[in-house]
This record gives structure tokens, sequence and C-alpha cells, in this order.
């Protein structure tokens, strides 16, 4: 049987339990719509096209994915922040084996979403509430090959999500040769993304940096990827070129460029982690 057609989204603010959301339509794309929350965009979605993002840094994410997975594999996906959901609504459709569970903190916005877009129902897709860390902690350990850290409070992660006690918590429900990735925000001076990959970088034997040649500079205020695994990855022959050709190209940065570009950097822990990073505790 169809799917009953789902009414188009409105534009307009609604309130969410962590503040408000407001959704507008895109400008450049009669299918698309931007959903911004207190403010700050947060995701991007295609009414028609699942396998389109917006967003440059989710772009790389999915490049990454599929340097190391191919479309039939039965991904298991933890993403960790949910907005939208538009890297699970791209999952879904480049893996259709994959099975995700979405953690998104505010639950009235998880509602809204589900009633906004056509989103992949459980088990392709589940949507749990709760806080990342705690939701964490409680999974089965070596029960996912991918984790996605994509949270933010405002321009910041919280800090209880950076620290090393938080990366071995999300390792733990790694499968031996899963991958952990996360959208590290940050200003120009990159001190929060040196002290991330070293991090990452004593949590995992291989690591991986993607961002555009600017933001890596230190020229302005933007999104860096860093991955971390205990096996090799970003090797792929294609992956690099795939990079260097979206509409912001991209730099990879292999492990002995990250770990040189974390040295120096004090690893982040949970009783400084809130200094360290700026942000409130």
């Amino acid at each position: 049987m169809a799917r009953p057609s789902r009414p188009a989204p409105e534009a307009g603010e609604f309130s969410i339990d962590t503040g408000s959301c407001e959704l507008e339509p895109d400008p450049y794309n009669s299918n698309g719509w931007v959903l911004r929350i207190n403010g700050v965009p947060s995701s991007h979605i295609d009414l028609l096209d699942p396998l389109r993002l917006d967003f440059e840094y989710m772009r790389w994410i999915a490049s990454l994915v599929g340097s190391r997975w191919e479309s039939q594999d039965s991904l298991r996906v933890l993403h960790l922040g949910g907005g939208a959901c538009s890297l699970a609504r791209y999952i879904a459709a480049a893996y259709p084996m994959a099975r995700q569970v979405v953690v998104e903190l505010d639950g009235r916005l998880a509602v809204l979403v589900r009633e906004w877009f056509d989103l992949p129902r459980a088990p392709l897709v589940r949507i749990r509430v709760g806080e990342a860390r705690a939701v964490t902690q409680c999974l089965t350990e070596r029960t996912r090959d991918l984790v996605i850290r994509d949270v933010f409070a405002g321009s910041h992660t919280p800090p209880a999500l950076t620290t090393a006690e938080f990366t071995q918590e999300a390792k733990n429900v790694l499968a031996a040769d899963g991958v952990y990735v996360v959208n590290c925000g940050d200003t120009p001076d990159l001190r929060t993304a040196r002290r991330e990959a070293a991090t990452i970088a004593a949590a995992f034997a291989h690591t991986v940096i993607i961002a555009d040649p600017t933001m890596l500079k230190g020229r302005r205020h933007g999104n860096i990827i860093i991955a971390g695994s205990d096996q090799p990855i970003g090797h792929s022959a294609g992956l690099a070129r795939e990079l260097l050709g979206g509409g912001v190209p991209a730099q990879l940065w292999q492990d002995g460029k990250v770990r040189a570009f974390a040295r120096g950097a004090a690893v982040l822990l949970d009783d400084r982690a809130g200094a360290a990073t700026g942000a409130e505790a």
C-alpha cells in the first residue's frame, strides 16, 4: 500500500524544548528547507532528494563514509545530534541495509522533524530523545560501525562530548574496525580543533582531518571534520579527488599530518573541558 502523501512543511518559528526553531524555504531550491535552531543554521533538507546535502561538512562526512563502506553493507550507525536528520536520511538512501539511531536532546524538535520531513521509520531510522553522552554510556559495546557526533549548543559542542573520557565511551560502542567522526566548529586560532585532534588521536590508531584550506590556515570560522579508527581510514584513491572537486574544495589530512597538527595540544579531560573550549560548563 502506498504511503499517504504528507502535507508540505510551512515556514515559521516554532517553540521547542531548548528554545525555538525556524523553518524557512530555500530561496534557490523549491524543494529545499533550512532549519535554524535558536538562530543558528542547523540543517538543510531537499524533500525530493535525500542524497542532496547542501552543507559542505555533511558532504565531507558522506564522502568519508563512502570511501569505507559499499552501498550494500549493513551499516549500524549512531548519530549524536539530530537536527533535521539530514545525514541519517542520506545514509538511509545510500545504504538501504543500514540501521540508524539518532540521538536528539530536544523532544519537541524530534516530533516536528518527523512531521515535516519524510524520514524513514524504525528500524531504518529511530530517533531517541536524550542527552548524547547519557545515551552513549548505556549502549551495548561493539554494536555500531559508525558514530557521528554533530552536537552544538550555539556555536560550541558541549564540553562533555569532547573529552578523552567521552571519546572512549564512544569507542566502546564501536566495532573493532568502526569509525568515530566529529564535526568540530572552531575559530581562526584552531585551538579547539587541535585539542580535539589530540584527544581523538590518543584514543585511535588512525586519524584523518577534512576541511577547506582556508579554515586549516586559520583564516576564518568554520567546520573541521576529525575522524578516528583503529583501522586505516581515508586511503581510498578517489576520496581526496572527490573532496577537492566539491563546491567548497576540501583537503584530506592523513594520520601523520593530523598528529603534527595536534602536537603540543593537551588532551581534553572531563575536569577541565569547559575551560579549555571556552564554552560554558
